[in-house]
């Protein structure tokens, strides 16, 4: 798939060093947003011109998203957008909900007043934003509001476990997220979780950390299932495009 045109104003601002990273978050919405799709090459060549940068950051952006587990790379080869299975982004759900029950325990013994205040704070900020337009910005304080309280707990090989299967699910929560009929339900969920921690009640907020991961689940098999039909409907002989925002 064509890579969208990009204009060098936004890059040129940035410091060479950052460069590298700017490009990865360029091209990790584009995943996101199904603008590159699972399977689709980026081309080294065409993409730099496109994001009207050199090779060089690109590939640094490309080795980032690689461990993303958002592209996959190989010698000699064109790099592609993952296409993780079904099954696979299940295990790895199965996993985080673990980690994340495990967080909200800690989280009730370490967190301090303000950083849940921090964590209630951006579950009224989704409150407030549920209807947004715009799918890339609630998701992203979705996800600040669980990287919040693992953070909170203050366990380092926690954190750096969490954040190794959260990079690799980004997509697949992304997927979950934007289902405007399972935002409501998730913010249930996340209230509960506030409630819990500002209760100190490890047992709350670990069965709602839980099921609000299994719940992910269900979305994403919901999700998976759309874009299958999507990129049915848009083979050819088809003109009848579906949508998974719904």
């Amino acid at each position: 798939m064509p890579l969208k045109k990009k204009t060098s104003t936004k890059l040129t601002a940035i410091a060479r060093q950052s460069l590298g990273e700017q490009v990865a978050d360029i091209l990790r919405e584009q995943i996101l947003l199904g603008d590159l799709k699972p399977g689709d090459s980026i081309p080294e060549r065409e993409t730099s011109t496109a994001l009207a940068v050199s090779r060089t950051p690109l590939r640094e952006a490309l080795l980032m998203l690689e461990a993303e587990g958002l592209v996959e790379m190989a010698p000699a080869r064109t790099p592609v957008v993952a296409k993780p299975s079904l099954l696979d982004v299940t295990h790895l759900l199965l996993v985080q909900s673990a980690l994340e029950a495990l967080a909200g325990e800690c989280s009730c013994d370490e967190a301090t007043e303000a950083e849940i205040e921090e964590i209630e704070g951006m579950h009224q900020i989704m409150l407030g934003t549920m209807n947004n337009p715009d799918p890339v910005e609630f998701f992203k304080v979705d996800m600040g509001f669980h990287e919040a309280i693992v953070a909170s707990t203050k366990n380092l090989a926690l954190i750096k476990t969490h954040k190794q299967f959260h990079a690799r699910l980004w997509r697949a929560r992304f997927l979950s997220a934007r289902r405007r009929s399972a935002r409501e339900t998730a913010m249930i969920d996340h209230g509960r979780i506030v409630e819990g921690l500002r209760r100190r009640d490890k047992e709350l907020v670990s069965s709602a950390m839980k099921e609000h991961l299994r719940l992910a689940i269900d979305n994403v098999r919901v999700a998976f299932a759309l874009e299958e039909a999507e990129s049915n409907s848009l083979a050819p002989g088809s003109d009848k495009p579906g949508s998974n925002d719904r």
